[in-house]
């Protein structure tokens, strides 16, 4: 995992971050900016999905997952025009359409916006402290002291 050094973190401008030169809490807050809290994925939930458009991906190309591939010269460029036109049409969203000052900007991320809705409805700071207070997560004291101003500016912080 991220807080134990087994994946990278990168941050807004998809370089790898130096978790070991951060303050317990930078770490939580760098690693956010691309993943979810135990807990509280949207993914998990079965609400949300990354998509891209295998078929227009270079021969030799492979997929990243960053801005730059959706922007209107990416390979994807097409693509997300498509899905900005009509994702509502078949009840998706991007919760990530732009940063907000907590996760990043993923023009990949969808939402199914009834079915988000009412998962996020069953979720509260008090499920999610208790979800997080009986596992096993690393960072678990430094994450439960900033779980209020965590759920806010993370989980709760999406694009409408």
């Amino acid at each position: 995992n991220k807080v134990k050094g087994v994946r990278p973190v990168l941050n807004s401008q998809n370089k790898p971050v130096d978790l070991s030169s951060l303050s317990p809490q930078a770490c939580v807050h760098a690693i956010m900016l691309y993943s979810a809290l135990p807990g509280a994925s949207r993914h998990h939930f079965g609400t949300d999905l990354d998509v891209y458009a295998r078929n227009c991906l270079p021969d030799g190309q492979q997929l990243q997952l960053e801005p730059w591939e959706y922007e209107q010269d990416g390979p994807f460029g097409e693509f997300n025009a498509w899905m900005s036109e009509h994702l509502a049409e078949f009840g998706f969203f991007r919760p990530y359409q732009r940063y907000q000052g907590g996760v990043a900007a993923e023009p990949w991320h969808i939402s199914h916006r009834r079915c988000a809705t009412e998962m996020m409805a069953a979720l509260s700071l008090e499920t999610l402290t208790t979800v997080i207070d009986t596992h096993d997560v690393a960072a678990k004291e430094t994450i439960l002291a900033m779980l209020p101003t965590l759920y806010d500016q993370y989980i709760d912080n999406i694009c409408d």
